[in-house]
């Protein structure tokens, strides 16, 4: 009896260090490299979660039944601000309607191949049907809400089942193991607390996003917005929003899906084993996070009014911009280490390499630990940032640039008003995004739009004194700001010759 209990504490023990280290239900692998016991493992593993298979197989029979039991057309509305769209009613039914049918019938049949083990491309096959259910009610414009809720729903749920709660298909069997802090680096940019606030982040804004989307669907009447009124209807259908060919809003609900569960993909040495994925985790979260805050920066300028819900989308991406920039960087630096030790480049890339050193991650604090700790949890998410005072100063000199046409009486569609618009909220932006040390040489463009609005408040003829001579002094003091490099508390290894 004795021996049993000790037993399954040892069980326990592995277990729970398991978990905090992999996340849940990832194969609880070992450093063994032979294809015997990989392939026992997996075969193990699949074992324990073959429920995630017969869960995919029930949501195909519910994406089958879903337009059979909930009428795609009884009570169907058109799109917002009447927009023309690319299908007539007739079309938009049948379509999304045979589009759930057969997405749900691939589903029973992928998900039944699944629940034999070594299927990776059924997985995937899953994997790629579920982001097209969460696509399809906004590319087909769904004429009924119901549509919508079911395919940001489904959609997410097939897509964690697939490649999140039981792991990337057949990983176990390549996976390198070790060494969880990449070399010269003081802390991990993969750990679980620096991934739950992009999972946070990401989660907050699909909540903004799909409610500007249900709108643009055509779910509401009413835009909410607490501070600007009508002005948040007038964006959503304005000349710019329309000329997307599907609801800009909703595009950005999908994004944030994928960026929310990525953020649980991998295990905390993915920047290692999983350059493929933390790639693709950047480019969403990087470049087209700016594009998204880049339109929402041009709404006053473009439609001449503000959405506050909008803003909200662009205040959170602003963040996530930094505090991805490490992970990516420390995967590139791993891919060129690899290929100066003669690895195949392509093949690191996809397959992920073996560690170039070996270490544990003992500093980062454990994501269970945030009930307790929060203070502790939160601070070790956002290493890799840090405030320095110029920065900061930078930062409430871009927004009082942004506010300070309306504090002096300039009317919103003037020139004057629009430049401090629009260069005040550059300002931020590349102010935020530079507490990220390791894009900290970033400041400097700092200096190009401090210089760039002291030189155009020379020329712009619809301004008042006042307004002129502060913008001019902001924009000096800007420039000036730039100029310090400011705090640095972290190494980055091959990256910290480029921290300036």
């Amino acid at each position: 009896m004795d021996e049993s209990v000790h037993n399954n504490e040892a069980c326990e023990h592995n277990d729970e260090a398991g978990m905090g280290k992999r996340g849940a239900a990832r194969p609880m692998a070992e450093q063994k490299d032979e294809p015997g016991q990989r392939r026992l493992m997996l075969h193990r593993h699949h074992r324990q979660t073959l429920w995630i298979y017969w869960m995919l197989v029930m949501l195909g029979i519910w994406m089958v039944m879903a337009p059979l039991t909930f009428s795609y057309s009884v009570g169907t509305v058109e799109p917002s601000g009447g927009r023309e769209v690319w299908l007539p009613m007739a079309e938009r039914i049948a379509a999304m309607r045979w589009s759930d049918i057969i997405s749900g019938l691939l589903l029973i049949f992928f998900g039944w191949r699944s629940l034999t083990p070594n299927r990776p491309y059924s997985l995937w096959i899953c994997c790629f049907i579920g982001i097209w259910i969460s696509m399809a009610p906004f590319i087909f414009w769904s004429p009924v809400a119901v549509a919508y809720l079911n395919g940001t729903l489904v959609g997410a749920l097939v897509i964690a089942l697939t490649i999140l709660i039981p792991g990337m298909p057949n990983m176990i069997m390549y996976m390198k193991m070790g060494s969880e802090t990449p070399p010269g680096w003081s802390y991990n940019p993969s750990s679980w607390p620096q991934r739950w606030i992009m999972i946070v982040t990401g989660f907050l804004g699909w909540i903004a996003s799909r409610y500007l989307g249900a709108f643009q669907l055509g779910y509401l009447d009413v835009a909410w917005d607490p501070f600007f009124g009508a002005s948040t209807t007038t964006v959503l259908n304005s000349s710019m929003s329309h000329s997307w060919p599907v609801s800009d809003a909703a595009i950005g609900t999908f994004a944030y899906t994928l960026e929310c569960l990525m953020g649980f993909m991998g295990s905390p040495s993915r920047w290692r084993t999983m350059p493929w994925m933390v790639t693709l985790f950047g480019i969403l979260v990087i470049p087209l996070g700016l594009v998204s805050i880049f339109l929402v920066i041009s709404q006053p300028l473009v439609v001449g009014a503000w959405c506050t819900i909008c803003l909200t989308t662009a205040i959170i991406m602003l963040p996530m911009i930094p505090l991805e920039v490490d992970e990516v960087i420390a995967m590139l630096q791993h891919l060129i280490q690899r290929k100066r030790r003669g690895d195949s480049l392509w093949t690191t890339f996809w397959k992920g390499g073996e560690p170039v050193e070996q270490n544990t991650d003992e500093r980062s604090p454990e994501l269970m630990d945030l009930p307790r700790a929060p203070g502790r949890v939160f601070l070790a998410s956002i290493w890799g940032m840090s405030f320095p005072w110029t920065l900061i100063t930078s930062t409430v000199l871009g927004i009082w640039l942004m506010f300070a046409p309306g504090i002096f009486g300039v009317g919103i569609e003037t020139l004057a008003a629009n430049v401090c618009h629009l260069v005040g909220a550059l300002i931020v932006v590349v102010s935020v995004i530079g507490m990220g040390e390791v894009v900290r040489a970033g400041r400097y463009i700092n200096v190009l739009l401090g210089l760039a609005i002291a030189v155009a408040f020379w020329f712009v003829i619809d301004s008042n004194v006042f307004l002129t001579l502060l913008a001019i002094i902001t924009g000096v003091s800007v420039a000036v700001l730039a100029l310090e490099r400011g705090t640095k508390l972290e190494t980055y290894g091959l990256w910290d010759k480029y921290v300036k």
